[in-house]
């Protein structure tokens, strides 16, 4: 017996039976505490594995002479987190958000165990050697591939499983940023399209623990302390412009990044991609030191109304002596970090975009807030607020999800004297954002496949039910040049009332109905004379394997047809599916999807 059979004998198959003596609520509760306990100690080790290599290998480098190492340190990174995906993994592990959406909505929210490990030591590969990229999406990959599994482990159903994933994801994000609200909110938002009330406990316990587990091993300060200046009514003209400059840059980046990896990624020699994105990410750390890994150390001394130093560290620090050069230098940083995530990610480097959100939207406040000082003549407006308030804005324009940002960034930061801010900024960034780009960067690539859950439940029960899962094949074929005889014979063996009509190659031609031979299959001198093209008629349409179920409802209702052949793409006949059959399985996923 396997390592893994045992494991299941000995501790799995008790277990299971134990919790199934329990009521259904009950062994959530328990289930989601664990997986929020298990989800901080994630987060927690995740942030003390990238905190040591970059403490302990990065900053052995002298940072003197422009810090040369920085051309190099982000392309090892890169290498190491490639040659562990490509030859230990042997899986796509990046863009964990993302995964997690096409996680429930094609493969019944079950996520592959190897998950609840690989992106934390990737992304901290990748991120502690210099990679400009964020530690947030791979620990909500993990979360969610820790909550998916120990329901698949516990026999849950796809309801409760799905549950599970969405607290092992809320945890993440509670744990990674001490904000048991946002974890939630986020999950709400981002991850789970249909979710009741009664659900929201298992979610809230989840959060809590990993919160607890965070603050036992990384103290309870918020991981962005911050002193601010208090609220004024006089500043909300500053903050709706700000709400407008994030949200075009919102755009910008959503994509840009897409189209950026897109490009990348089209070079298929996976060495050279690397050299060629470990090249251009080096030679852009080497400029714009502030570019290095995640950036946040850098974010603090932002919010906190200081400035950064780069003096010593880049050949471009004389853009920091001048007035007006200073906004016009952390443009240039807010237009290349893009850059530098793309060449990250699509040159074998794992994180993910949510870290970069918070570092673009706390230089956009910055640059909005310098801007204004620098044409009112004066401190017309307090800086390290508009860097807090910007992070919530770029946040609510490229996620679309301003709850989630209102929250987080008020949690981790102590910033909730901002509110009022973080609401009006976040609120107008999101509604123009999104009537620009209608979908997150999480959400479009899928979207356009038609593979996205939304919270109508409607549409989401169409995106999980699949065609091929539909199709009905105890229709009897009959070959078309076929007599009436043989196909008296058929109808006989049959409980159908359809025939399809196929050639010699089993290419569908058309179909016979029973209501169509009725008349003439008791003429028994007919039965040579008379054949299946005599009686048979076309399809109003075809509905192809792998067809998406929305497109077929669609030709169910132009057609106003009962039953559709199901063909390949070089129309072999495959089956029928039928409005019956769609309305019966439409009711049983409409039950797992409501979480009542």
């Amino acid at each position: 017996m396997t390592t893994a059979g045992r494991f299941t004998e000995k501790i799995i198959l008790p277990l299971r039976r134990l919790l199934g003596k329990l009521p259904e609520k009950d062994v959530m509760i328990i289930l989601s505490l664990f997986v929020g306990i298990a989800c901080g100690l994630a987060a927690v080790l995740l942030k003390v594995s990238i905190d040591f290599i970059h403490h302990h290998l990065i900053a052995l480098s002298d940072r003197g002479a422009y810090n040369l190492l920085n051309l190099i340190y982000p392309g090892i990174g890169m290498l190491l987190a490639m040659l562990f995906v490509r030859y230990v993994v042997k899986d796509n592990i990046g863009h964990g958000v993302t995964k997690v959406l096409q996680a429930v909505s094609k493969n019944e929210s079950k996520i592959r165990p190897h998950n609840m490990w690989t992106s934390m030591l990737a992304s901290s590969v990748t991120i502690g050697f210099g990679g400009s990229v964020g530690a947030e999406a791979p620990i909500v990959y993990t979360g969610a591939a820790i909550g998916s599994n120990v329901a698949r482990y516990m026999g849950l159903s796809y309801k409760n499983m799905t549950i599970l994933l969405g607290c092992g994801a809320a945890g993440a994000v509670a744990g990674i940023f001490k904000a048991p609200l946002a974890g939630v909110l986020f999950t709400l938002e981002i991850l789970l399209f249909n979710i009741s009330m009664t659900s929201i406990l298992p979610l809230l316990l989840s959060t809590i623990s990993a919160t607890v587990v965070s603050y036992i091993f990384l103290g309870v300060e918020p991981p962005f302390g911050c002193t601010l200046s208090p609220f004024s009514m006089h500043n909300i003209p500053f903050y709706i412009l700000l709400g407008l400059f994030c949200a075009g840059f919102s755009v910008y980046f959503t994509r840009m990044t897409l189209w950026l990896e897109d490009k990348i990624r089209s070079i298929r020699r996976p060495f050279v991609r690397w050299g060629i994105s470990a090249s251009c990410l080096g030679l852009l750390i080497f400029l714009f030191p502030p570019l290095f890994g995640e950036g946040y150390e850098h974010l603090r001394e932002l919010l906190n109304g200081g400035m950064i130093n780069l003096e010593g560290q880049t050949v471009l620090s004389f853009f920091m002596r001048g007035t007006w050069s200073v906004p016009v230098f952390f443009l240039m940083i807010l237009l290349l970090k893009v850059f530098s995530m793309s060449f990250t990610n699509a040159g074998g480097g794992v994180g993910g975009t949510f870290g970069p959100t918070l570092f673009i939207g706390a230089i956009a406040g910055f640059v909005v807030a310098r801007t204004i000082n620098l044409i009112g003549g004066s401190a017309v407006v307090p800086e390290q607020n508009f860097v807090l308030v910007g992070m919530a804005g770029l946040m609510s324009g490229v996620m679309q999800a301003p709850m989630t940002a209102i929250f987080l960034i008020a949690d981790m930061t102590g910033g909730y004297e901002l509110l009022i801010p973080l609401i009006i900024t976040s609120t107008i960034s999101y509604a123009v954002a999104r009537s620009i780009e209608p979908y997150s960067i999480y959400t479009k690539r899928i979207a356009k496949r038609g593979e996205l859950l939304t919270h109508d439940s409607d549409q989401a029960v169409l995106t999980l039910l699949k065609t091929n899962d539909l199709v009905e094949t105890d229709f009897l074929p009959i070959r078309i040049d076929s007599t009436l005889g043989e196909l008296v014979e058929a109808v006989a063996h049959s409980k159908r009332n359809i025939f399809p009509v196929v050639d010699s190659k089993n290419h569908f031609q058309g179909y016979v109905s029973l209501e169509d031979i009725r008349a003439d299959m008791f003429r028994h001198d007919s039965y040579d004379s008379l054949h299946v093209y005599n009686f048979m008629k076309s399809a109003p349409a075809y509905v192809y394997v792998n067809e998406k179920m929305d497109s077929v409802m669609s030709k169910f209702e132009q057609t106003e047809a009962w039953n559709l052949p199901v063909v390949t793409e070089d129309r072999t006949y495959v089956g029928f599916v039928s409005k019956s059959k769609i309305f019966s399985s439409y009711r049983e996923q409409l039950k797992q999807v409501s979480h009542d």
